[in-house]
C-alpha cells in the first residue's frame, strides 16, 4: 500500500504528459497545414545533376533553427534520398511524400552545424532556405540533412546553389 499512491500519481503525470505532447504537435499540425509544397510534373524536373542518401533532420522558420515546422512530407526525421534536379530539389523521406522544391523558390544553401534537436561537427548539416506559397504570401523555411559523406556534401551544395543561384548566407556561427 506504501507504493501504491506514489505509482498512481507518477502514472498520472506521465499521462498527462504524454497528452500535452499530442496535443501540443496536432495544434501544429493544424498552424503548419498550409504549408504544402507544389506538386511539379515530371517533365519539370529536367535532368539529374546529384543525389545521395541522406539523413532528414527537420525544417524550421527561416533563421529560426529552434522552431519546428510541420512541413507536409517534413514532419519525421529520418532517413531520405536527395535528388537535385535542373527544375530543383527532391528529398524523399522514408514513409512519407516526396516534397519538390522548385529551384526559383530555392534561396540559399550553406553548410551549418546545429538545429532543433540536432548538433553536430562544423559544417556538418546541409540547410536549404525557400519557400512555400501560402495563399498570397511566401513562407521562407530552411530544411536541415545531414550527409555524412564530406565529397557528396559539397557536390549537393554546389549542385543545389548552381540550379538556384542560391546564395551562402552563413545564418549559422561556423
Amino acid at each position: 500500500m506504501d507504493k501504491l499512491l506514489p505509482t498512481i500519481v507518477i502514472a498520472i503525470v506521465f499521462v498527462g504528459i504524454i497528452t500535452l505532447m499530442v496535443l501540443s504537435w496536432r495544434r501544429r499540425v493544424r498552424r503548419d497545414a498550409a504549408l504544402r509544397p507544389e506538386p511539379v510534373a515530371e517533365a519539370a524536373r529536367g535532368a539529374l545533376l546529384e543525389d545521395a542518401d541522406v539523413l532528414y533532420v527537420a525544417t524550421t522558420a527561416h533563421e529560426e533553427p529552434l522552431e519546428r515546422l510541420a512541413v507536409a512530407g517534413l514532419g519525421f526525421r529520418g532517413r531520405a534520398h536527395l535528388a537535385v534536379h535542373e527544375g530543383g530539389v527532391s528529398l524523399r523521406v522514408t514513409g512519407e511524400q516526396e516534397v519538390f522544391v522548385r529551384a526559383d523558390a530555392i534561396v540559399e544553401c550553406d553548410a551549418a552545424s546545429w538545429t532543433i534537436d540536432r548538433a553536430v561537427e562544423k559544417d556538418g548539416l546541409i540547410v536549404i532556405g525557400w519557400r512555400i506559397p501560402r495563399g498570397d504570401d511566401d513562407v521562407s523555411v530552411d530544411t536541415y540533412l545531414r550527409v555524412v559523406d564530406l565529397d557528396a556534401r559539397a557536390r549537393l551544395i554546389e549542385a543545389i546553389a548552381s540550379i538556384s543561384g542560391a546564395t551562402s548566407a552563413g545564418t549559422q556561427e561556423k
